[in-house]
């Protein structure tokens, strides 16, 4: 997984009472569509991508990369969370020169309000502490996503800052294996 540092990639799925959290498979496609056009889902994410466009460029195993996991409930694909490389030029950081992961997720919108991004999101987090310890990880969303700003709270990230950006105030908070409590 170079895109955060040396961990093999794909782990094995990782289960918790109700979710598992697994590599990319061609059966996910119509699920990763679905979140990329939706517009509920891209309320604060600039909005949703043409269907039509989606169609034609989403490749036949969607997502099959190091970081992204797709969260399966019962068989079906219901969102993806993902640890990528906080990008060196965006507004945001604990420390500039160690490259933190960012944490962030997409659910579709029947799967809201049941506590599967608290879940997927803890068991990455999890993971994420054992494959490399002690590494922050940072996200950001916008203020006005209320359940984008619970779940970090319930997740146990710090806001770091808050900043203006795509025409709205940003919020930036660090989340770290070494403060986390459980």
């Amino acid at each position: 997984m170079t895109e955060l540092g040396p961990v093999a990639w794909p782990p094995a799925p990782i289960r918790t009472e109700r979710l598992v959290l697994r590599e990319s498979e061609a059966r996910d496609r119509t699920a990763f569509i679905e979140l990329f056009a939706s517009s509920e889902v891209h309320t604060y994410l600039g909005g949703p991508r043409p269907r039509d466009e989606l169609e034609r460029e989403v490749p036949e195993t969607p997502g099959r990369r190091p970081g992204l996991f797709v969260i399966d409930v019962d068989g079906a694909m219901i969102g993806m969370v993902k640890l990528d490389r906080h990008d060196a030029e965006s507004p945001g950081h604990v420390r500039p020169d160690v490259g933190e992961a960012e944490l962030g997720y997409l659910f579709l919108p029947e799967a809201w309000g049941r506590g599967y991004g608290a879940e997927a999101c803890a068991a990455a987090l999890d993971w994420f502490a054992d494959a490399l310890p002690g590494k922050p990880v940072v996200l950001r969303t916008q203020t006005a996503n209320e359940r984008s700003m619970r779940l970090a709270a319930k997740l146990g990230f710090t806001e770091v800052e808050r900043y203006e950006d795509y025409g709205a105030e940003q919020w930036f908070g660090v989340w770290s294996s070494v403060t986390r409590s459980g």
